[in-house]
């Protein structure tokens, strides 16, 4: 489960100061994939990082208590003057995962060819993020973490593949969506959640959050 406890998480923009989260309470179990309805501008990669512990709260804890994916499409992490190799095989360490299964998977979702051998920091943006979407694919999460949908690239056959394996990952793993489109969180989860004001309004089924979203951000 990730639980979040009395959690507070704001900015400041130069003119005033952006509350995300206001000493908001809920979590999330392992098997209850939990969609999470937000406008643009309110910080719902904000919510994802702090679940991932990419960003700390200002107030309060967040509990992990399985293991947790850093977020799809996330670039960091992955060490630029290393080769696609050399990345994966560190990450798989650093997980305690075989380092020759790692590498092989990578590399043959990715389909870098001679590049998965050359340092990433010569890779265009495209070919990045099929690298670091394949490492994610890689390792096996409790649940996954998904800001604004699956990442695509322009790569079809690559989008594939890799929304043909993460289809077989999300079959026993729980899923956080966070997405300003109800459409891009019902391919995933049934229940809802809505941030609203710093805090986070769950709903068992995603039409009832719908419903408050609808009305709040078009009202």
């Amino acid at each position: 489960m990730i639980e979040f406890k009395g959690v507070s998480k704001s900015f400041w923009t130069g003119k005033q100061r952006k509350v995300i989260l206001d000493h908001a309470s809920f979590r999330v179990d392992i098997g209850n994939s939990m969609g999470i309805l937000a406008p643009n501008g309110t910080g719902k990669t904000t919510i994802i990082n702090m679940m991932a512990g990419l960003e700390k709260p200002d107030e309060g804890e967040v509990v992990r208590g399985c293991r947790v994916s850093f977020p799809l499409g996330f670039m960091g992490g992955v060490v630029g003057k290393l080769s696609a190799k050399e990345n994966a095989r560190y990450v798989a360490r650093l997980y305690g995962l075989d380092p020759d299964y790692i590498e092989a998977f990578t590399r043959w979702l990715c389909g870098l060819e001679e590049y998965y051998d050359f340092p990433v920091a010569t890779y265009s943006q495209g070919m990045r993020a099929r690298f670091t979407f394949s490492l994610l694919l890689a390792l096996e999460f409790d649940i996954y973490l998904i800001d604004e949908g699956m990442p695509q690239t322009t790569d079809a056959e690559f989008n594939r593949k890799a929304g043909d394996v993460l289809r077989q990952r999300l079959e026993n793993a729980t899923v956080v969506i966070v997405s300003h489109q109800a459409k891009t969180i019902e391919k995933f989860c049934r229940s809802a959640a809505v941030l609203l004001n710093g805090q986070l309004h769950k709903f068992d089924t995603l039409e009832e959050a719908k419903q408050l979203y609808d009305y709040e951000t078009q009202g």
